[in-house]
């Protein structure tokens, strides 16, 4: 069954905005990760499926974010990783915002490669969400 949308916390610990990594479109790992930081009382923005890398930064900065979770699915989506952190960095992001990667097609040491927190369930997600505020 499909989880309930969860409420809107009162008093957000942070912001976390999350979307999938073009050319990716596959948002069911993501939507489990939104829900499970909305539940943990964060204020999540949804970027949508099969974002770019510039996308990703603007909104970032639009909506003052804390915490940019990616997910990558497919192979085909790993080669726009190195753009979104130079896009994060046009930004004037870098090093103020947490990037967060996760899916079946990335690794920790990819995620560590780019200086990037790495999770595998959405239980991890909240754990790293925590630890980055």
């Amino acid at each position: 069954m499909r989880e309930k949308e969860p409420p809107e916390p009162t008093n957000p610990i942070g912001i976390a905005i999350l979307g999938t990594l073009h050319p990716d479109i596959m948002d069911t790992a993501k939507e489990m990760v939104r829900k499970s930081l909305k539940t943990a009382q964060f204020k999540t923005f949804d970027a949508g499926k099969g974002v770019t890398p510039e996308a990703f930064a603007l909104k970032a900065k639009e909506v003052n974010a804390d915490i940019l979770v990616v997910t990558v699915g497919y192979d085909a989506a790993k080669p726009n990783l190195p753009k979104l952190m130079s896009a994060l960095e046009a930004q004037g992001l870098k090093g103020k915002i947490a990037v967060m990667i996760g899916g079946a097609a990335v690794t920790k040491e990819e995620a560590d490669k780019m200086g990037a927190l790495f999770g595998k369930t959405r239980e991890d997600a909240v754990a790293l969400a925590k630890e980055a505020i």
